[in-house]
C-alpha cells in the first residue's frame, strides 16, 4: 500500500510558485546560483528553477548525503561546489530536518567565494534540530511534523523518489 499523502502536487506546484517569486523579490545584484543539494533536491530545484523568472539564472547540483535508511548519521559528506565568487547563491534542498547538511552546504559556498548565501528548502521539520545545524531556512515551503517523508525527490533507500507528491512513510 502507498504511503499517506501529506501534501499533493497541485499544492507543491502552488507553493513552488511562490517561492520562487520570492527568490526573485529577494535577488542582489550579483549573479544569481542555485546549488541544488542530490539527490533528494533535485525535483524541487528543477521546479523553482523553472518558477523564477531570472533570464541569468545558474543551476548546479552538489551530492551531499547525512542519512543511512531513516537515520541521519550526524556525519555530512558534500561534494565541493564550483567557485562562486561574487555570487548570489541559494543553497536548495529538499528538507531542512537537523540542519546539519545545510550548515555545511553554507559554509562551503561562503569557502568558494559566494558574496551571499542563502537557503531555500521545501520542507522543514523544526523539531528535529541538531547542535550546530542551521536553525532556520530563508525560504521555506511547508512545515511539517516529525514523520518520514517520500515523494517529490525525497526517498527511502533510493525507493518513492518519483511520486509527484509528498507522502508521509510512517
Amino acid at each position: 500500500m502507498p504511503p499517506e499523502i501529506l501534501i499533493p502536487a497541485d499544492a507543491l506546484a502552488q507553493r513552488v510558485r511562490a517561492l520562487g517569486a520570492a527568490l526573485s523579490a529577494a535577488r542582489g545584484p550579483e549573479p544569481l546560483i542555485l546549488v541544488a543539494l542530490m539527490d533528494g533536491a533535485f525535483v524541487f530545484a528543477a521546479d523553482l528553477a523553472r518558477a523564477i523568472p531570472e533570464p541569468d539564472l545558474t543551476l548546479v547540483f552538489r551530492r551531499a548525503s547525512s542519512y543511512r535508511g531513516t537515520t541521519s548519521t550526524g556525519t555530512v559528506a558534500l561534494e565541493d561546489p564550483p567557485s562562486l565568487a561574487g555570487a548570489d547563491v541559494w543553497v536548495v534542498d529538499d528538507i531542512l530536518d537537523t540542519g546539519l547538511t545545510l550548515a555545511a552546504a553554507m559554509a562551503a559556498c561562503r569557502a568558494a567565494g559566494a558574496a551571499r548565501v542563502r537557503t531555500c528548502v521545501c520542507l522543514d521539520k523544526p523539531m528535529r534540530r541538531a547542535p550546530g545545524g542551521l536553525a532556520t531556512a530563508d525560504l521555506t515551503g511547508f512545515t511539517i511534523e516529525d514523520r518520514f517523508v517520500v515523494g517529490y525527490g525525497l526517498d527511502h533507500d533510493g525507493k518513492w523518489r518519483h511520486l509527484p507528491e509528498v507522502r508521509a512513510l510512517a
